[in-house]
């Protein structure tokens, strides 16, 4: 078996994808390796795609995109996929429970370039039924899923305990975590251990033999913000914390998913500083979402959630439409998905590194009116574009801007 990262990185030896992401990412070579060697950083790899998630690293935003049982279109699964490259996803999540998946996942693949993620346990569910599927039916769809070549693979790893504390609790939501209700299901109804613990060191091989990230589901997150922080997701976060220590050491590289679903705007940074104090795994944040009541513009809320979520430290960001809650997403709502998280990322970097450059140079552009210059800088340059004009003030201000007059006033000028 080839070594991993973690591997080589441990080893003091820095592979041309450490250099490339070390690059892109403005850090040195010695910095990306040492994150790895450490756990504070992972990099999932697609062929010549490498994207760094972690500590000293910009945050990134990853798409949810696939089919349902009741809306299945692959070429609506095709457009989405493109549409999320275009508009600046880092990664893709592939979530078919609908239609031919395996041709499906095929065409995502050959429409795109980026690392893609799957959540085996859904196909498993698809294939053989949620109360048919076996053991060695799920640990083989995990295996088929890193032969086809994902970067990363999300596993639920929910125990008994938890579930049994969650039926005695007073959440209003209880669990909205699919995988992790699947995963549960299964449990259930064979009265037995959960799978992926129970075979942790087996799946631990599987993925180590394509370098494949592990991504530690997110169960017990809160479905409403009424749904506080509570003893399932504590016991949640700690039984992750001790299997991506675990998964580090074999050499596989992990993330933790948490401070996702509904978390109240008050709670977000002491939620995520938790995380960073049990374990300093890259954490991967869904939202979150600091209001319930932003029904159709909950992409929106999100935003505003990953804002604060990425300032006070989270890593990787799973985007939020629209059509959250309502149905399943357009290329439409990926776009807009992607732009606000995008912003978020970009706020939340300005928090945690300081002020970025792509501001400053805007503001530049915009004290002289350079309007073409502005869209370069601009996260989404298509849809401004259609709003400003060719040359001189805005609308808004006509022969009345508030620049023009006090450059002209102070003598300052515009270069």
């Amino acid at each position: 078996m080839e070594k991993t990262q973690i591997d080589m990185a441990r080893e003091g030896i820095i592979t041309p994808v450490m250099r490339d992401v070390a690059f892109c990412e403005g850090l040195k070579p010695d910095t990306i390796r040492s994150g790895l060697a450490d756990g504070s950083l992972v990099i999932m790899i697609r062929d010549e795609i490498s994207v760094a998630i972690g500590k000293g690293a910009t945050t990134k935003i990853n798409a949810n995109i696939g089919t349902s049982s009741v809306c299945i279109s692959a070429n609506e699964e095709i457009n989405k996929a493109r549409v999320a490259q275009q508009y600046g996803a880092d990664t893709l999540t592939d979530l078919s429970m609908g239609g031919d998946i395996n041709s499906i996942r095929r065409s995502i693949f050959g429409n795109t370039t980026l690392p893609i993620t799957t959540v085996p346990i859904y196909q498993s569910v698809v294939d053989k039924g949620i109360h048919s599927m076996t053991e060695d039916h799920i640990l083989k769809t995990i295996e088929d899923h890193v032969d086809e070549g994902v970067s990363s693979v999300v596993l639920h790893c929910i125990e008994p305990e938890c579930i049994e504390k969650l039926r005695n609790s007073d959440r209003i939501m209880g669990m909205v975590s699919k995988g992790g209700s699947f995963t549960c299901v299964y449990m259930l109804s064979n009265q037995c251990g959960n799978p992926f613990i129970d075979n942790f060191d087996h799946i631990l091989e599987i993925l180590k033999q394509k370098d494949v990230v592990l991504s530690l589901g997110n169960t017990m997150r809160g479905g409403c913000i009424h749904d506080i922080l509570d003893t399932p997701q504590v016991q949640e976060i700690r039984t992750n914390m001790k299997l991506a220590k675990r998964a580090h050491k074999s050499g596989v590289q992990v993330i933790i998913e948490g401070t996702g679903g509904h978390v109240r705007a008050s709670d977000i940074q002491d939620n995520v500083k938790y995380y960073k104090q049990m374990g300093n795994y890259p954490l991967f944040v869904a939202g979150p979402l600091p209001v319930d009541v932003a029904v159709g513009y909950d992409h929106i809320a999100g935003c505003v959630g990953a804002s604060m979520a990425t300032g006070a430290g989270a890593d990787y960001l799973c985007y939020i439409t629209p059509s959250e809650h309502l149905r399943l997403p357009s290329a439409d709502d990926v776009r807009e998905g992607l732009v606000a998280f995008r912003i978020a990322a970009h706020i939340g970097d300005s928090i945690k590194y300081g002020s970025q450059p792509d501001d400053l140079e805007l503001a530049k552009c915009r004290v002289a009116m350079d309007w073409e210059g502005q869209m370069k800088y601009a996260i989404d340059s298509e849809k401004p574009k259609k709003m400003c004009p060719d040359t001189g003030p805005c609308s808004m201000c006509g022969d009345f801007c508030a620049i023009d007059m006090m450059h002209d006033l102070l003598g300052q000028g515009k270069e």
